[in-house]
């Protein structure tokens, strides 16, 4: 991870239609309320997700991962990933 924060990767967006979202963006987490225009962030050529949050604009200004921990719910079937930036 540290890695890929020094490469620094540009973080842009862009506004798109739920029509002209492309075919690996998938919708079901977004809100039943959520507009029918999405914005997409992408990481560089990492990584692209819908977001309404606030972002870097590149991964240099992230800081230093560490990671705490992880687990595995089974009754959930979820995996959880615990860390810090520092």
């Amino acid at each position: 991870m540290n890695e890929l924060i020094a490469e620094d990767l540009p973080v842009t967006f862009e506004f798109v239609s739920r029509d002209g979202l492309p075919d690996e963006i998938s919708t079901e987490r977004l809100p039943e309320d959520a507009s029918d225009t999405i914005r997409l962030v992408r990481i560089g050529n990492y990584d692209v997700c819908p977001c309404i949050g606030r972002h870097v604009r590149s991964t240099s200004q992230i800081g230093r991962f560490e990671m705490l921990g992880t687990n595995w719910d089974e009754m959930e079937h979820s995996f959880r990933v615990r860390f810090k930036i520092v």
